[in-house]
């Protein structure tokens, strides 16, 4: 039996949105809230397992809009719901290009990790919710597809 690549993406999408919104917001509360430990573990698994996921996503995504029409109504949307997928990848490389970056630059004065870094609370918030707004935007936008346009939807 054939994989269906239009029942891929569908089946991909769900660990990736769970992971990176837990993860930023055990970020934040690390951040604003109390430092504990365990947010802090939390926060860079939860980021990392869920980036490796928005990868996966995105490449059944890509692979299952192959078949669509190039010129449908609902390329707008479809060219959203692909863009906010993509910047959100880059965005948690981003953060995660810091990470090595400050572990690979720090002095022995220096905080082992990055949320300890007293300037890097501000920006590190603003990725973390940039990054939540970016899952949550294509998340909207693929649920438009589906369910307004139902695109790829009962074949």
């Amino acid at each position: 039996m054939p994989i269906n690549l239009i029942t891929l993406h569908p089946a991909t999408v769900h660990f990736p949105i769970a992971l990176l919104l837990v993860g930023s917001l055990a970020g934040l509360l690390y951040l604003w809230w109390k430092q504990r430990p365990e947010l802090r573990i939390l926060t860079w698994w939860l980021l990392m397992l869920g980036w490796i996921g928005a990868g996966v996503a995105a490449l059944t995504g890509l692979l299952a809009q192959g078949n669509l029409p190039p010129q449908a109504p609902y390329t707008p949307v479809l060219n959203g719901h692909i863009s906010s997928g993509l910047a959100l990848i880059v965005v948690y490389a981003a953060l995660f290009y810091r990470v090595w970056l400050h572990r690979n630059r720090r002095s022995a004065t220096d905080p082992a990790d990055l949320l300890d870094v007293p300037g890097a609370r501000l920006w590190l918030s603003l990725l973390l919710l940039l990054g939540m707004a970016l899952v949550a935007l294509g998340g909207w936008l693929g649920g438009q597809l589906v369910y307004t346009w139902g695109v790829n939807v009962g074949e």
